[in-house]
């Protein structure tokens, strides 16, 4: 099987952001990961969330150290490219988080993604000029590694329950397009005027949109709505979990019928037999 290099993954990876519309799945594990490549997906994401409920911890309770292990087995399961959901960057002190990133571009991700929640429930999002601040820290961070991995900045307005979640994104997704950002990311979007709104705040720059429930949109919708790249978070994982929850609460009740319908063992044993080893 041809391995691309981590330059070509990136490259390919950019490629992607310059015209038409693309899913990109987030994985959780490496199993995951080469399914998603056999699945024919032409890149992936990792999800902090899932990643940490497959540690049996809750989102935000993993360590850089671990996150970046993490990374680094994704990037060694798959040729495809990798973004990583890097979370605020595990630092609030400039430096820190710049060191960070760079730790974060020499797992081999194509791509990495900042947000602007802080984690202070007082102040659940970064004051404005230092969030600003702190996507010109990971962009100069990239830049010194050569500027070939994608900076995704990411408005969390609505997620913190901000009282008017579209207009301060759009405010801060502007600021973080001109600070240097290569793609623009407001979690938490779910009508097609909010969506078409943010497309055009930042226009020409790529827009990623989130979409990890059922959806009155389909992909093709959403590329009409000009909208570039498609992730799911941890909707992947939670819905691994549904299955895993429904068969072992069956089991906890002294029932086996939680297993119908389960993926058989050949089915599985194939997939892997043909993925690449580390």
């Amino acid at each position: 099987m041809f391995t691309p290099t981590l330059a070509e993954r990136r490259t390919a990876f950019r490629r992607l952001h310059e015209r038409g519309c693309f899913v990109m799945p987030n994985a959780w594990d490496p199993g995951s990961a080469r399914a998603l490549q056999q699945l024919g997906f032409a890149a992936i994401a990792s999800t902090s969330a899932g990643f940490a409920f497959s540690r049996g911890r809750a989102d935000g309770a993993v360590g850089v150290d671990e996150v970046l292990a993490h990374l680094r087995d994704l990037v060694a399961a798959t040729p495809l490219p990798v973004n990583a959901d890097f979370e605020d960057g595990h630092a609030r002190d400039l430096d820190a988080l710049a060191a960070n990133v760079r730790r974060c571009v020499d797992t081999g991700v194509a791509g990495l993604s900042i947000e602007d929640a802080s984690g202070d429930a007082a102040q659940p999002l970064y004051p404005l000029e230092e969030a600003v601040a702190r996507l010109r820290a990971a962009r100069a961070a990239i830049d010194a590694a050569g500027g070939e991995v994608l900076l995704v900045a990411r408005a969390e307005c609505f997620l913190v329950g901000h009282p008017d979640p579209l207009a301060e994104s759009l405010r801060r997704l502007t600021a973080y397009a001109e600070a240097g950002a290569d793609c623009l990311f407001a979690p938490g979007l779910r009508t097609e005027a909010e969506i078409a709104a943010v497309v055009a705040a930042v226009a020409p720059k790529p827009v990623n949109v989130l979409v990890g429930s059922a959806a009155p949109f389909d992909v093709a919708r959403l590329a009409a709505l000009g909208v570039r790249r498609i992730s799911v978070g941890g909707a992947l994982a939670r819905a691994a979990w549904t299955g895993f929850l429904h068969a072992a609460r069956a089991l906890a009740e002294g029932r086996f019928d939680g297993f119908a319908g389960a993926t058989p063992h050949a089915e599985l044993n194939a997939m892997f037999r043909e993925a690449p080893r580390d």
